[in-house]
This record gives structure tokens, sequence and C-alpha cells, in this order.
């Protein structure tokens, strides 16, 4: 099976009280990069790699920087934020305190055999939700290095 990754701009804020206050440039306004709605799809394929390139200087570094290790992880078909998220999507949002873009990050599934198309439709990527017992080990737990419950679903 083979993974594609896209990147679409939900959102980008300013907070010009701040811009004031620490940047040099106190009047910057919002990020120049990016624009709500703008959309990216990232390919990892021996003719093109698009995340050991940043898409070929496309993207700003700020902005790659907190969200690679998301894009890495979809490009290889693992789960972004398995129970984190109501599905297998990302929210995440750049580095800029005073002017941040809020990302949203989805891994694109491309099966390549009938029996890979079988097993995808058989998955739950869709609103998946913990069991009570896992909601409350979350909430009440304190050392999240520890072994998670077995599941019965």
């Amino acid at each position: 099976m083979q993974h594609e990754c896209r990147i679409t701009v939900l959102e980008t804020k300013v907070f010009p009280e701040y811009q004031e206050k620490y940047l040099a440039d106190p009047k910057s306004g919002p990020c120049p990069c990016f624009q709500k709605g703008d959309t990216f799809l990232l390919k990892r394929t021996p003719e093109q790699d698009d995340f050991y390139h940043l898409m070929n200087g496309k993207f700003c570094g700020e902005a790659w920087d907190p969200i690679s290790r998301y894009v890495y992880t979809a490009l290889q078909g693992g789960s972004i934020m398995h129970k984190w998220t109501n599905d297998e999507r990302m929210i995440a949002c750049c580095n800029d305190g005073t002017r941040p873009v809020i990302f949203k990050i989805e891994r694109i599934d491309i099966p390549e055999t009938e029996e890979e198309k079988q097993w995808l439709v058989k998955q739950n990527f869709k609103k998946i939700m913990p069991t009570p017992a896992e909601q409350k080990l979350f909430s009440l737990s304190k050392d999240w290095l520890k072994p998670p419950l077995s599941r019965k679903r």
C-alpha cells in the first residue's frame, strides 16, 4: 500500500498586541507564507520525495519543524494520532507565536491490490473512540509510560 499526506491550512491567526510588544517590526501582520484553504499533497516515492526536500522550498521552515513528525508518520502509513483525534487526522500549528498557522494533516491510503482494498474497507479509521476504561485511564494516569490496558471490544 502506498501513502500520501495532505496538509490543509485551516486558519491563520495574528496577535497584533504581541507583535507590537515583542517584534522588531511591530506591524508584521499575518503570516505571508500561507492562506486559509491552501492545500499541499506530499508524496514519498523514488521519483518524488517531498518529505526530505521540504517540498522543494515551498514550505516555511518554522511551520515544517513542528508538523514534520506527523507528515513522516502519515507517509509511512502510521497512525498520526490514534485515539487522540476522532479520526486519523492531526491538527497542529507552526511555531510563530504572534501569527500562528493552523494545519490539518491527513494520511491518504492508496491500496495497490484487491486484498489491500478489502483490508482498508474493513478498518475503522473514522470516529474511533476509546473504551470507557481507556478514557478513565487516560484522564487519571500521570504516568504515560505505563503499558496500555489490553483492549476488549
